[in-house]
């Protein structure tokens, strides 16, 4: 069964199509090193919760939009070898100060599936 790594984080909608940069290198960097699958998806019916939710585990603010992102990899093992590779990737080099998100509030996790389903719908 895979491995997959969840990220949550809350993009200001100004800097939105920095991020989508940003993502169009980091993905397919993830793939090249045995990543099986990245994706990246900006909120579209998150609303704020009043005890929890995407908005509120991310401080989001009003100018911000929710981006859920996640990638998957075969085992543990190789989620582990495969982040070390793109950690130590040059092309990966944060430049904080220029990130297009507030990378403090991002939340992230490994998971390990206890059930899979893929119903292959053809989407790209």
């Amino acid at each position: 069964m895979s491995y997959v790594d969840g990220f949550v984080l809350a993009v200001p909608k100004a800097n939105l199509d920095d991020y989508k940069k940003l993502a169009n290198l980091t993905g397919p960097i993830w793939m090249e090193h045995g990543a099986l699958a990245y994706v990246e998806c900006i909120g579209d019916d998150v609303p704020y919760g009043e005890l929890t939710s995407f908005p509120r585990a991310v401080q989001a603010k009003d100018d911000e939009i929710v981006v859920f992102s996640w990638a998957v990899y075969k085992s543990r093992q190789d989620r582990d070898a495969v982040m070390a590779k793109v950690m130590a990737d040059p092309r990966l080099k944060p430049d904080w100060g220029t990130m297009p998100f507030d990378a403090k509030r991002m939340i992230f996790g490994g998971f390990q599936p206890f059930m899979e389903l893929d119903a292959k719908l053809g989407r790209d």
